[in-house]
């Protein structure tokens, strides 16, 4: 990536101009799903909708971004990553523009998978960038700063989402994006500019259109079956035979990787045990954190009768924790190591699910959870950036697009997939009691097996945690 025309390459703090740039993107990006989330019941109803279809507002969108990233990423690679990143926040905003002129939800829908495209460009290229315009010695700083915007994105959306659809109706949480997403373009133009000089021969290394394709039905497939397994149930056939067609395709994209002359994601990386370690710790790090946000308001709600707005602010102190640490850790690690951050990291989480399995109940106060969901976001916060930041210090700078797109690719699908795994768990305590698999409405005559099933969901996340600890402590 050259430097721009309206900025001096040389400039002391051009690469804090480059981040800035960057973090807008992030931001908006990240502040759009909070806001849209809160939305969904006034949409609801708004359409005169039930709530599977509505659904499908949040579903498209994270379906296309996880589907994206990978090629996004790796487009990048060949074109310039600030291109595609530019390019990504104008298809953001302008399909911020159709979904808040949208006369009916099928018209909303696709303009959210429309903008889960600009957003898989966004994602796939800004760590991308950042990494590539900071020192390795500064990496870890960098990537935890970058993680500090997200953390505060997840603490604006949903604020500010209600407070817009409280004064100005839906659509404002779609139109609010544009200006901001302009912005964002505008600066990347001045500070980054439309030019690059990483781009990678096409001639001599083709694109790899093949993996491309194969990984794309992959993610789609793998993120539909498992969001369907509650519906189906594990030993369904629908289930079974998805399972076997992926394992298939997975197959299928290996064997392609090996042979092509460029491949999209070159899997002879993940025999180098900082890479191949550290994704699958990564990947474990956000099932657990995924599995535990998603759960605890059902949990707050359903059993403790707690108001909604009791429980939004109570997930605050958790989201500050992981974006006041994550640069921390990752300024650390640069002057340290990433080895130490990661290991305590990940035992934060274990400790915080280990008590949660044991003591929590149908009347724990919010005195105890609330520090245990902090100390749980805390060593999420911890672990992510210098072990990111490790991961990307193996790769040469024409991977640096799909690399990173990964590490965004893992945070998507570990959470989505652990969401399903922890209403599985659930659904089965219910199943066994004999109480159906409805988690909308909890009688007080289901609070047992569903305190049940909690215990048992926060004992799968520790064990799975300790193998991912066990998988950082072998890393060399």
């Amino acid at each position: 990536m050259t430097h721009s025309p309206y900025i001096s390459g040389n400039a002391k703090y051009y690469k804090w101009l480059v981040f800035f740039s960057i973090a807008i993107g992030t931001f908006i990006s990240v502040v759009d799903h909070g806001s849209v989330l809160v939305a969904l019941p006034v949409m609801q109803t708004h359409f005169g909708s039930d709530l599977p279809a509505v659904q499908w507002v949040v579903t498209g969108y994270l379906l296309t971004i996880s589907a994206l990233l990978l090629p996004m990423g790796r487009l990048g690679d060949y074109l310039g990553k600030n291109r595609i990143y530019i390019l990504g926040l104008i298809i953001f905003a302008v399909a911020s523009f159709f979904a808040s002129i949208s006369s009916d939800l099928i018209m909303v829908i696709l303009s959210k998978i429309l903008q889960g495209a600009g957003s898989a460009m966004i994602q796939g290229n800004a760590i991308a960038i950042i990494v590539s315009t900071f020192p390795a010695a500064e990496r870890g700083k960098a990537l935890g700063s970058h993680l500090s915007v997200v953390g505060t994105g997840l603490i604006t959306g949903p604020a500010l989402g209600g407070l817009l659809v409280d004064l100005f109706g839906w659509k404002s949480v779609f139109i609010i994006n544009i200006p901001v997403a302009l912005i964002a373009v505008a600066a990347a133009v001045i500070i980054m500019g439309v030019r690059s000089e990483e781009s990678i021969d096409l001639k001599n290394n083709p694109f790899d259109w093949k993996g491309s394709i194969i990984s794309t039905i992959f993610l789609i497939g793998i993120l539909l079956l498992f969001n369907k397994v509650t519906e189906y149930g594990w030993n369904s056939f629908p289930i079974l035979a998805g399972g076997l067609i992926l394992v298939c395709l997975l197959i299928l994209f290996i064997v392609v990787e090996t042979k092509v002359t460029s491949p999209m994601l070159d899997v002879k990386l993940f025999t180098n045990p900082i890479i191949g370690l550290g994704f699958l710790s990564s990947w474990i790090s956000f099932f657990g954190t995924g599995g535990v946000r998603f759960i605890m308001p059902f949990y707050m709600q359903k059993i403790l009768n707690l108001e909604p707005l009791v429980v939004g602010l109570s997930m605050i102190p958790p989201a500050i924790c992981m974006a006041l640490l994550s640069p921390m850790s990752g300024y650390l690690s640069d002057k340290f190591g990433w080895k130490a951050f990661t290991i305590l990291g990940l035992s934060l989480s274990i400790v915080a699910c280990l008590s949660l399995s044991i003591w929590v109940s149908d009347s724990s106060p919010l005195i105890f959870l609330i520090p245990m969901l902090m100390l749980q976001t805390s060593g999420n916060g911890i672990f992510n950036s210098p072990n990111n930041s490790s991961i990307l210090n193996e790769v040469d700078n024409t991977k640096f697009g799909v690399m990173s797109a990964m590490t965004q690719l893992v945070r998507n699908s570990a959470n989505v997939i652990s969401m399903s795994v922890t209403t599985s768990i659930i659904v089965i305590s219910f199943q066994i009691n004999d109480l159906g698999s409805n988690l909308d409405n909890i009688t007080p005559e289901m609070s047992g097996a569903f305190m049940t099933g909690l215990h048992a969901t926060f004992f799968t996340l520790f064990i799975v945690l300790s193998i991912g600890l066990i998988a950082t402590i072998i890393r060399k």
